[in-house]
């Protein structure tokens, strides 16, 4: 079996490497390729060397699973020629998500909609991913009315610019124009604007939560409102969701929902201080989960805070979780 990793000189083309080796994913040739500027390079990958190449050369090599995170555009080109050519395709760029004959999967939420058919299926948004993993049980068990998200999303999830730009700022180094990936200072200070401003007054990470939870959880007319917030952390998305829930429920039974799903640690000790944590969660694959309560000014109201590393779960991981159902279907 032959496996392509297409960005893998990227934040998540390196972390699909860590995931890869930590999972022991079993391929029997790996094709690291990237954009022309990273081609002839090199990387390792369980003691050996790997030289980078062009996405043409991987293409002819024929690849059967391909990891894509080289950006939407790249995608778009490249995607369904690797489709087409009997190459399965998870691709974690936004290029896809809401294409109505791609699937947008979630392993532990919609995993069972893969089938044999698939040869282009879409990775969701990071802080999407999280939520629905900690949201999914709750769902099934009670019903959703409606959703008010609030996330703290790590600068890693912008891409290795914006660890430069925090990692020139905390030194005191003065920034150059190509520096700057934010328009303001990330170094301690918080940016209400994740990604691009659209015309409703809402930025692309915002929209990506709503239309993407919509299909992830196949409820097209779920209300969900967002603010997506960018923090000087490395490590972590952190997500503050408000619930409003169609049926009674009691905080036991959510404990134990949570508990019991697939991905999910639960954390939620306030008599010690447990709760989840971005500095925590760096490195980890699961979606923490903690700080329940209710919403006491709704009668079904829940609050929740879930964290999970963007780079992982929010990504790699998902990616490669997804990669290893396709091959259990061809097995």
């Amino acid at each position: 079996m032959k496996l392509t990793i297409a960005g893998a000189t990227g934040l998540v083309g390196k972390t699909f490497l860590k995931v890869l080796e930590e999972e022991l994913f079993q391929f029997d040739e790996l094709i690291l390729s990237a954009s022309e500027k990273s081609v002839g390079s090199r990387m390792s990958f369980r003691g050996e060397e790997y030289e980078v190449v062009s996405l043409e050369e991987a293409l002819k090599q024929e690849p059967d699973i391909a990891l894509f995170s080289a950006g939407a555009a790249v995608s778009r080109e490249w995607g369904p020629r690797f489709a087409e050519a009997g190459c399965r395709v998870v691709d974690n760029s936004s290029a896809w998500r809401m294409a109505p004959r791609v699937k947008l999967i979630v392993p532990e939420v919609n995993g069972h909609l893969l089938s044999g058919d698939d040869y282009l299926i879409a990775n969701p948004n990071c802080s999407t991913i999280q939520m629905v993993v900690a949201l999914a049980p709750l769902h099934r068990a009670f019903g959703i009315k409606r959703l008010v998200i609030s996330t703290y999303q790590a600068i890693t999830g912008t891409g290795q610019k914006a660890v430069r730009q925090y990692e020139l700022e905390k030194s005191g180094q003065r920034l150059s124009e190509e520096d700057r990936v934010y328009p303001h200072p990330i170094l301690e200070n918080c940016l209400p604007h994740c990604d691009v401003f659209l015309d409703n007054g809402y930025t692309k990470e915002e929209m990506k939560l709503v239309h993407e939870t919509r299909k992830i959880l196949d409820a097209p007319e779920l209300p969900i409102t967002a603010t997506a917030v960018r923090v000087p952390v490395l490590g972590g998305h952190s997500e503050s969701v408000n619930v409003e829930l169609k049926r009674p429920f009691s905080l036991e039974e959510v404990r134990r929902l949570l508990s019991e799903a697939p991905g999910v640690v639960l954390q939620d000790e306030p008599a010690t201080n447990t709760y989840p944590m971005p500095l925590f969660a760096k490195g980890r694959n699961e979606v923490f989960v903690g700080r329940l309560r209710r919403d006491e000014s709704i009668p079904n109201g829940l609050n929740l805070w879930i964290v999970a590393d963007n780079l992982r779960k929010g990504a790699a991981t998902n990616a490669v979780q997804i990669a290893r159902m396709l091959l259990e279907l061809e097995a």
